[in-house]
C-alpha cells in the first residue's frame, strides 16, 4: 500500500480509499441483449433463485451474489457476461451507434468489443485488434459465445495499425493495473514509476495512432485501470493539439476530474476526463478520457 501514498492529496477522503482496496470486489455480470431480452433475463434469474441487484447508471449491469457467476447457464450460453462494472463505462462513453465504423485497438479479451457491438445492435462494423496471439483465442471466443456477428478479429501491433478511418476508436491500452487492486493485491507491490514511465512510451503511441486512424469529428476513449498520472493524463496531454477534450460525465456514477498537474503542466483541459476511485462507486479503479477528433 506504500506506493498509494503518492496519490493522498489527489485522493478524496483518502482513508476511505485505502480501506476500501482491502473489500472483496463485487461480482457483475453485463446482460447481453444481443441474445436475450432484459426482463426475460431477469425472469430466469428469479425463477432460479439466484440474488442480484440492478445497477443504478446502467440498467444492463448487475451486482450478482455469486462466487462465481461464469458458472452459470445464462453465461454459458451467452445471455450473461461477467464484467467488471467500472469498465464497462469506456464502451458507455464512446458511445457507437448502429451502422458506424468502430475500432477497438486493444481488444482482447473482448468485453468492451462485445459490449460496443451490443450498443451497436449488431450494425456496421467493429475490428477488435489484439496484438498477442496467445489472447486471440479468447477475444473471438468471447465474440461467439455473445453473438457479436459485426466484429471482425485483427493481429497487428496497435501502434502499425494499418491505415484507414473510422468514427470511434477505443484505446483501452495495457497499464500497471492499480485499479485492479481488490482483485489482485500483488498489483500494487509491482508497481513503480519505472514501470509506468516505462510503459507510457507505448501508451502514447497507441493514443497517437488511435487518433490517426479517426476521421475528423470522430471520437477516441482513452481508458485506463490505473491511477498513476503519468499514464493517464500525461498521456493524453501528448495529442492535445490534434484533439478538444469532451468532458466526461455518466449520469449515476461518481468520478474526480482529471488532473491538469503533476510533475508538470498537462493543460486546463484535462479536468474534463474523469478517474473512478473504488470507495466512491464500490468499483475497481479507472480513467477515461473522451477526445473528438479535429
Amino acid at each position: 500500500m506504500v506506493h498509494l501514498e503518492r496519490y493522498r492529496d489527489i485522493v478524496p477522503d483518502f482513508e476511505s480509499f485505502v480501506e476500501s482496496i482491502h473489500r472483496p470486489l463485487p461480482a457483475t455480470v453485463r446482460i447481453n441483449t444481443l441474445k436475450t431480452d432484459r426482463d426475460d433475463l431477469l425472469r430466469r434469474l428469479s425463477e432460479e433463485g439466484a440474488k442480484y441487484r440492478f445497477v443504478c447508471w446502467n440498467p444492463l449491469c448487475l451486482r450478482i451474489d455469486l462466487e462465481k457467476p461464469g458458472n452459470l447457464i445464462e453465461c454459458l450460453m451467452g445471455y450473461l457476461h461477467v464484467q467488471e462494472e467500472i469498465s464497462m463505462v469506456s464502451a458507455v462513453v464512446l458511445d457507437p451507434r448502429p451502422g458506424e465504423s468502430v475500432l477497438d485497438l486493444c481488444a482482447a479479451p473482448g468485453s468492451k468489443t462485445t459490449q460496443i457491438s451490443q450498443m451497436m445492435e449488431n450494425r456496421g462494423s467493429v475490428v477488435a485488434n489484439e496484438p498477442a496471439v496467445n489472447r486471440i483465442p479468447s477475444l473471438r471466443s468471447n465474440c461467439e459465445r455473445l453473438g457479436a456477428m459485426n466484429v471482425a478479429v485483427t493481429r497487428y501491433d496497435g501502434r502499425l495499425f494499418p491505415r484507414h478511418r473510422f468514427d470511434r476508436v477505443l484505446v483501452d491500452t495495457p497499464c500497471t493495473g492499480q485499479g485492479m487492486a481488490r482483485k489482485d493485491h500483488s498489483v500494487l507491490s509491482r508497481w513503480s514509476l519505472k514501470r509506468s514511465l516505462g510503459i507510457q512510451r507505448l501508451q502514447q503511441s497507441l493514443l497517437r495512432r488511435g487518433v490517426e486512424l479517426t476521421r475528423p469529428g470522430g471520437t477516441i476513449v482513452y481508458s485506463t485501470c490505473t491511477f498513476a498520472p503519468e499514464e493517464n493524463e500525461a498521456v493524453v496531454s501528448t495529442v492535445l493539439d490534434r484533439v478538444w477534450v469532451e468532458t466526461v460525465s455518466v449520469p449515476g456514477l461518481k468520478n474526480m476530474p482529471g488532473l491538469t498537474r503533476w510533475d508538470s503542466d498537462y493543460g486546463d483541459e484535462l479536468e474534463g476526463c474523469a478517474r473512478y476511485y473504488p470507495h466512491q462507486n464500490d468499483t475497481g479503479g479507472f480513467f477515461v478520457a473522451k477526445l473528438i477528433k479535429k
